[in-house]
């Protein structure tokens, strides 16, 4: 499905010392800790905590935090619905490396066992 351009502009330019409070917000409100987003962020990314704190506090957007990242290899097999769209068929590369840690996010918020939400 493809997204418009204003939206993907608009991630891009999201900052990620915005959406990370949002994230932990998220899974802690269900009882998941800061470690455990943190380990999903570096599944995803390969990001230290070192390196996500360096990226909030650098004030990074999603363009710029993605574009140091090395996703992970298996993120491919993130599928499902986020925002009204399927990860798997966002055909913007940023938007959908965005949409892939919503959607691990929520899984992880939703109580999924870690080796599954880790595609382990």
């Amino acid at each position: 499905m493809a997204s418009s351009t204003k939206q993907d502009e608009r991630i891009a330019q999201f900052k990620f010392d915005a959406a990370y409070p949002l994230y932990l917000n998220k899974v802690e409100k269900k009882g998941r800790t800061e470690e455990e987003l943190l380990q999903v962020i570096k599944w995803l990314t390969g990001f230290t905590k070192a390196q996500v704190k360096k990226h909030i506090t650098k004030r990074s957007t999603i363009e710029e935090f993605f574009d140091a990242a090395k996703l992970n290899p298996n993120a491919s097999l993130i599928t499902g619905v986020v925002c009204g769209y399927r990860v798997e068929e966002i055909e913007n590369p940023l938007t959908q490396k965005a949409r892939y840690l919503d959607k691990l996010v929520d899984e992880l918020a939703r109580g999924k066992k870690m080796e599954s939400i880790l595609r382990s």
